[in-house]
């Protein structure tokens, strides 16, 4: 009897000590939960029907490395800088160090901080061929991997993440930006079209029910202000584009928002011919100019137009002051951004920011050496000891815990600096 009087006595004491069983406890879990954003008129709502402004940072040179954020100057693309790290290291020491790279350049402690600061969205720029078997960065068919682990971070930190084809098959822009050939091929390729658009339905299909990623930003900065005897095709092609890609994931994915860059580095919304979707934010990137009203006034009229949200996805790269004088002209007008980028090696015009290594230089003056012929590789290249020891000190200052805090431009954004 005192035998069962006591086992009576422990499992009362443990169902009331078990607080996930509770009512209380179980709603704050559910309040605790991303939902899914959807366009509402001109604004996005969760599924409640609140309404939210998207504020954020892009996650740049982490998937796409670029050469000015890397200090290789014309040695600006994911490509060209693979194979001078190459000509520097040889293969397996470069593999070593992209791993590495993929692995310290962002963490999880990063994506703490922009929670705290008060960021509630990240726009992740990737190239298509983490999709693919081309190596890439030292991995081929990395991409889910990764972004399942940014995915799961978000989902403790509670963000939301914009998935953002920054390269696609054949090149959308024509330059370093889509690691291309100097030509937006893709708009003339078939092969390549195919390929763009069964990456996404591949994405779709994995990620339909994942509410922590806000939507998918089909392909970045289409078409260069290079090809503009061309623009009325141009824009034609990527309309179509759009719209197969569309059509294609709404097959597989119901729920998500689209989002849409305009072409002439997502400044032209020309290319918008009717709107193909009923879930869609249209977005466009703009740098370097007078911050005043006219300076997004067409932006701010298609979206009234249409009754369209629109979305600013890459802005930035300037004073804290302007940065603070623009991020106050969009949010007077309620529309969403994300500023470029979130973290660079010794340059303040960022959020974050971390030193440059100690002889650091010798890879910076072989990349604007003479690289033509053999002989001149053999010739101009620095010794692989020190090329080693600086790509090493790289890997470890850009830990989380090595960086420091641009405070003047994370104020600027109106976020803390603490």
């Amino acid at each position: 009897m005192k035998l069962v009087v006591f086992c009576t006595i422990v499992l009362i004491t443990v169902c009331f000590s078990c607080k996930v069983k509770t009512p209380e406890t179980s709603k704050k879990a559910v309040e605790n939960t991303l939902s899914f954003i959807k366009t509402n008129g001109t604004q996005l709502v969760d599924d409640k029907g609140n309404s939210i402004i998207l504020k954020g940072t892009n996650l740049g040179n982490w998937f796409v490395p670029e050469g000015y954020m890397f200090k290789m100057e014309q040695v600006n693309s994911p490509r060209k800088i693979d194979e001078l790290l190459y000509e520097l290291v040889g293969p397996d020491s470069l593999q070593v160090f992209w791993n590495g790279f993929l692995n310290n350049y962002i963490t999880h402690e990063d994506i703490k901080y922009l929670k705290k600061i008060g960021a509630n969205h990240l726009r992740l720029p990737f190239h298509y061929k983490m999709f693919t078997d081309d190596l890439y960065m030292g991995e081929r068919n990395a991409g889910f991997k990764y972004f399942d682990r940014l995915i799961t971070w978000c989902r403790e930190e509670k963000m939301y993440v914009l998935l953002d084809m920054h390269s696609a098959p054949g090149g959308q822009t024509g330059d370093n930006i889509d690691d291309s050939y100097g030509y937006p091929y893709l708009f003339k390729s078939k092969s390549s079209q195919d390929l763009m658009t069964k990456i996404w339905v591949s994405i779709a299909k994995k990620y339909k029910n994942e509410p922590v990623i806000i939507g998918y930003d089909i392909v970045n900065e289409p078409i260069a202000h290079y090809f503009n005897d061309e623009l009325e095709d141009l824009n034609h092609q990527l309309f179509l584009l759009y719209s197969r890609i569309i059509e294609e994931i709404r097959q597989v994915d119901q729920a998500h928002t689209i989002f849409l860059n305009g072409s002439n580095w997502s400044g032209n919304f020309d290319v918008f011919e009717a709107l193909v979707d009923t879930n869609v934010v249209y977005e466009f990137h703009k740098y370097w100019f007078d911050v005043n009203q006219e300076a997004i006034q067409t932006y701010l009229d298609f979206r009234d137009k249409n009754q369209v949200p629109i979305y600013i996805g890459e802005t930035g790269e300037n004073t804290d002051e302007w940065i603070k004088e623009f991020r106050v002209l969009l949010d007077k007008h309620q529309v969403n951004w994300c500023f470029w980028p979130y973290k660079k090696m010794n340059n303040p015009r960022g959020i974050m920011n971390f030193n440059e290594p100690e002889n650091y230089h010798l890879i910076t003056e072989y990349a604007k050496s003479d690289r033509s012929t053999y002989a001149k590789i053999r010739e101009n290249r620095p010794h692989i000891v020190e090329v080693q020891k600086a790509l090493n000190q790289f890997l470890e200052n850009s830990l989380y815990k090595n960086n420091f805090v641009n405070k003047g431009y994370t104020k600027g954004l109106g976020f803390s600096s603490d």
